[in-house]
């Protein structure tokens, strides 16, 4: 069998999400979704920016933050899935890539992160963030007014403006715990920056649920933030060379990934600590 490497995530992912689809969904009422532009350098040894939009779906006690990216390729992947139950015959063109694999879901007292390590879903919890310095700063942002606040999280100094006219408590990745969403909020070195994009009115949300497949979050390993990172990193390199013991032949082009040394010296991410 010949399978390029969008292909073989595509049976992966086949596996992990066909069991989903039988599964009951609690459903969360939607509150308030919100979108947010991320532009960030993923090397410090580049200028290269980045661009990636993220969801933000808040219901009555939780909040949920992924890559709409992630969101989109559920939906595609879902859709083909039920069309073709009859044979696997994917097509991988329409999915959309995401460099971000992850799930955060907020609440008043943790942010819990979900990624999943093939066919494992791995989980682990942070605290809210509550040393916040508040600043008596004000900004108008995307029409909003805006109030600032800095804080030292995971290695970056960060500065945040949120906004009391948007009553939740939340914004993208673990950040919350401000009296007000977090408008937009950026690392001091311009590495990272959040801000908000889109907003969706409250009278269009009624009888809405949160847009999050189950299969991101239930049933998680509860694992540690350094379990989590090595697990993911071991299947990435273990994937290859079991498919090929299972008879699997890759594609021209498709062997595994070199990483040079200025990628790995250069390799700047959210958290450096």
């Amino acid at each position: 069998m010949n399978f390029t490497r969008k292909q073989i995530l595509a049976i992966i992912f086949l596996f992990f999400f066909s069991i989903s689809l039988s599964q009951t969904v609690t459903s969360d009422s939607l509150r308030g979704e919100f979108t947010y532009l991320l532009q960030y350098k993923p090397n410090t040894l580049s200028d290269n920016v980045f661009k990636e939009l993220f969801s933000l779906q808040i219901s009555d006690k939780r909040a949920f933050f992924t890559s709409e990216n992630k969101l989109k390729f559920d939906s595609i992947f879902a859709e083909q899935f039920n069309n073709k139950r009859n044979g696997f015959n994917i097509d991988m063109r329409g999915l959309p890539p995401s460099r971000f694999k992850f799930l955060i879901i907020q609440t008043n007292e943790n942010s819990q992160f979900y990624e999943a390590a093939g066919m494992t879903l791995l989980s682990y919890n942070s605290p809210v963030i509550r040393d916040w310095k508040l600043v008596n700063e004000t900004k108008v942002i995307n029409s909003f007014n805006c109030k600032k606040a800095e804080v030292h999280y995971k290695g970056r100094d960060w500065v945040a403006w949120y906004s009391t006219e948007i009553p939740f408590a939340y914004g993208p990745y673990k950040f919350s715990g401000l009296p007000g969403l977090i408008v937009k909020i950026a690392d001091k070195t311009g590495d990272y920056d959040f801000e908000l994009v889109k907003s969706v009115p409250s009278s269009k949300l009624k009888g809405k649920s949160v847009r999050i497949n189950e299969a991101r979050y239930h049933n998680a390993k509860l694992v540690t933030k350094d379990e989590l990172v090595q697990a993911t990193k071991n299947f990435r390199e273990n994937i290859k060379y079991e498919l090929e013991k299972m008879g699997t032949v890759f594609s021209d082009g498709q062997n595994r990934p070199k990483i040079s040394e200025t990628e790995k010296k250069g390799y700047n991410p959210i958290e450096l600590e």
